[in-house]
């Protein structure tokens, strides 16, 4: 009996071992390393309550709706959506309030660098501000560029998520159609 009671504690030992040397690695991986960001260009304010953003890509440029949503989402908004609008034919870009809170939807469009701020509210949309992007609309960079040494971390991706450490695929080419007219080469009228 007294070699199971021992067996069991030092199996409980090194698990615990095991825990708190998990526990210790991962803490010091918590900390973030030195990173080139949008906010060491400038300082955007902070909402001050949960603002909810929609992002629509209205612009055609692939790729648009995601990144500004990676800028929104930093900023500490929480993006519930994005993706494309209906068209694509929008030339500039456009920051609508939908709950008659015009300051939070001035606060999204600074964090995104827009210029223009509508009042349009929608009570059948769950959203407090929704976003159409342009194809004016070009990602942020920081000022002063990127610096030798310094590595450039993906916005709002914590340590622990897998997406971090995976390549972004580029969206394929859209290939145009062939002009003219497809004939039928055995000549019998299509039957």
């Amino acid at each position: 009996m007294g070699r199971r009671i021992r067996a069991l504690i030092l199996g409980v030992s090194l698990i615990g071992v095991g825990v708190l040397t998990g526990y210790v690695l991962a803490q010091k991986r918590a900390t973030p390393p030195v990173v080139a960001t949008v906010e060491t260009a400038r300082r955007v304010a902070r909402p001050q309550a949960r603002v909810r953003v929609e992002v629509l890509n209205s612009g055609g440029t692939p790729g648009l709706a995601r990144t500004a949503t990676d800028v929104l989402r930093e900023a500490g908004f929480d993006v519930v959506y994005f993706g494309n609008a209906d068209r694509f034919d929008r030339d500039s870009s456009v920051v609508l309030d939908r709950v008659g809170r015009l300051e939070s939807a001035r606060t999204v469009a600074d964090a995104l660098e827009v210029r223009t701020v509508l009042s349009r509210p929608d009570s059948n949309l769950f959203v407090d501000v929704s976003v159409w992007l342009g194809q004016d609309w070009k990602p942020l960079e920081p000022a002063q560029g990127p610096q030798p040494g310094v590595e450039r971390a993906p916005p709002g991706r914590a340590w622990w998520d897998p997406r971090r450490y995976m390549p972004r695929r580029e969206p394929a080419p859209v290939r145009e159609r062939p002009a003219g007219t497809l004939t039928n080469p055995a000549g019998d009228g299509g039957r």
